[in-house]
């Protein structure tokens, strides 16, 4: 909405249009799971509740995934280099993540007034509930690109390491850099 940016990119924008309450529904629990200190219980709310995880997890008791998450957060913690950003000390942000995703829920029709040029990235293993976004946002935005990219997941555009091996973010830059370098068309 601002006039001097002429250019926006996004990668899998966390816009909700389908099984709402579902997808918002783990907030409370993860809020009360986090101040009781039980962030590996915490962890395992929000991945079911976000459906992160493979379909194997639907099935699994949950004191199981609470135990293995537990086991995968030490040692993640003691091989943690100082200033790491570790699953322990993420976890309280994604109470924000929740919040955002309740409060955008249906706003996609509310984007129809962006001038700016915009690119929109997502994998072809993305988060099969953002795909509807995706979709609805190259019909509604004026000026807007889509490229689905093959054989990515949500998390692909980060950096490849031991908990994303699948990252690929010289795939997402070379989209990046061809847009923001291409000559504006409006």
């Amino acid at each position: 909405m601002l006039p001097a940016i002429h250019k926006v990119a996004v990668y899998e924008p966390a816009l909700l249009l389908e099984d709402i309450p579902h997808l918002i529904g783990w907030i409370d629990r993860f809020d009360r799971e986090m101040t009781e200190g039980k962030v590996a219980a915490a962890l395992v709310t929000s991945m079911l509740g976000l459906r992160l995880g493979p379909p194997i997890m639907n099935v699994m008791p949950r004191g199981l995934l609470t135990w293995l998450t537990g086991l995968m957060m030490k040692s993640e913690d003691k091989n943690a280099k100082p200033g790491d950003a570790t699953m322990r000390t993420l976890a309280p942000t994604l109470h924000y993540e929740g919040v955002l995703l309740a409060e955008m829920a249906e706003t996609v029709d509310g984007f129809a007034d962006i001038q700016a040029e915009v690119l929109l990235l997502g994998g072809s293993k993305g988060l099969p509930f953002l795909k509807p976004t995706l979709s609805r946002l190259e019909k509604t935005i004026p000026n807007v690109e889509r490229i689905e990219l093959p054989g990515l997941d949500h998390d692909a555009s980060g950096d490849a390491g031991k908990r994303n091996p699948a990252g690929r973010p010289e795939v997402v830059a070379a989209e990046l850099r061809r847009f923001f370098t291409s000559a504006a068309t409006t």
